[in-house]
């Protein structure tokens, strides 16, 4: 929903209401999706009936995967996502309890087990391998921007990583 205040603020987003602001943006976005008129009437986000074509070719929709560790986020990914994607070594360094207990609150909700991506780890095969135990289903790893001749090695290094755990 936002975690830099000041850019939530000069975005146009009040920060105490930029969950509110986000909830409604991915409902409204799935009645576009689902239907052949979608139409929504939030609080922060109001519209008639409106036509979106080409529809989405994942069914129901594309996946929603909400990021964030805070205190309410799990119960937010269970109910209006379709998977997390925390920041590792943010919060914690052990992923197993919370994706227990995500799962636990989507079968909650009627649904079935979350996806979990984790954003910003670094190529240790170890900590990869943990992650992977504790019900991490994804790892994105960060590349600096920078030329092609930093990049690439990096992207080749990543890529050998990533087909141990495939």
């Amino acid at each position: 929903a936002g975690w830099n205040l000041e850019e939530m603020e000069n975005h146009g987003t009040d920060p105490a209401r930029r969950w509110r602001r986000m909830r409604e943006t991915i409902e409204a976005m799935k009645a576009i999706w689902a239907n052949d008129e979608g139409e929504y009437h939030g609080e922060l986000i109001d519209f008639d009936p409106i036509w979106q074509w080409p529809k989405p070719a994942q069914d129901p929709h594309p996946p929603v995967i909400i990021g964030g560790d805070g205190p309410t986020t799990l119960k937010r990914v269970a109910r209006y996502g379709d998977g997390w994607m925390p920041i590792d070594g943010r919060n914690r360094d052990d992923f197993a309890p919370a994706i227990a207990e995500l799962n636990d609150l989507a079968a909650e909700q009627g649904r079935g087990p979350m996806t979990v991506s984790l954003f910003g780890s670094g190529p240790n095969p170890a900590r990869i391998e943990k992650h992977a135990k504790a019900g991490v289903d994804r790892i994105v790893f960060l590349v600096p921007p920078a030329p092609a001749d930093v990049v690439l090695p990096l992207l080749e290094e990543r890529a050998r990583l990533a087909e141990q755990f495939a």
